[in-house]
């Protein structure tokens, strides 16, 4: 497996970044990581690039953690000691946002799993709560803090939802029908969703945003 990072961020020709300001990395272990990388390159002053190593995670002020398949993704975190530099970067003050499988890796619990997480966040996720591929589904969602009139359109491909929350732990949007979908706890925020398989960047801006309060926090 290839580790070596890939700098995707645009460039003005002479070496420079056209897209100063945070550092956002998108994990590219495994899944949809360049969907996120895309969504991201249309928010207004941040540098994206996909991080594969513990020493690439060190210099990001934001990570996202794709959708993909959670077992994989935290048995290859675990081999390349990415997991530690996530947790280490989390007690630093980066932020990071877990969409699927990210929300399932960011749980301290899973429900009938005892699988390789990071276990950052005080919530309990079960695993292909809706069903099988099949049964993926989109849906209006309001999210708090992002959208409280104009829902965003979100994408539930075998996805997970939240069973039980800490008191630390805010519940950000669920569904009409009850299913807790996105919570955030701190600088870390989880989503059930795929927000980058729209054309919506309110909820990938949302997160930059919260980043470079995030840099502003530790920083000052």
């Amino acid at each position: 497996m290839a580790i070596a990072g890939t700098d995707i961020r645009k460039s003005d020709g002479a070496g420079k970044s056209s897209r100063p300001g945070v550092r956002v990395g998108v994990l590219g272990l495994q899944g949809d990581f360049a969907k996120h990388v895309e969504m991201l390159e249309q928010v207004p002053d941040v540098s994206v690039s996909v991080v594969r190593t513990p020493e690439e995670i060190e210099q990001c002020d934001g990570l996202v953690l794709p959708g993909g398949e959670s077992t994989t993704v935290g048995k290859l975190m675990a081999r390349y000691g990415v997991d530690e530099a996530i947790r280490a970067g989390v007690s630093r003050g980066m932020a990071v946002f877990g969409t699927c499988t990210g929300m399932i890796l960011l749980a301290k619990e899973i429900e009938g799993s005892d699988q390789h997480r990071l276990g950052l966040m005080d919530i309990t996720v079960r695993r292909n709560a809706f069903g099988r591929q099949v049964d993926s589904f989109e849906t209006d969602l309001l999210i708090k803090d992002i959208c409280s009139q104009s829902p965003v359109r979100a994408v539930f491909i075998r996805a997970p939802y939240v069973t039980n929350v800490g008191q630390d732990v805010e519940i950000l949007a669920a569904l009409e029908t009850g299913e807790v979908v996105m919570v955030r706890q701190g600088n870390c925020i989880a989503a059930a969703f795929h927000p980058e398989l729209t054309h919506d960047i309110r909820v990938h801006g949302w997160f930059v945003e919260l980043t470079r309060a995030a840099v502003a926090s530790y920083s000052g």
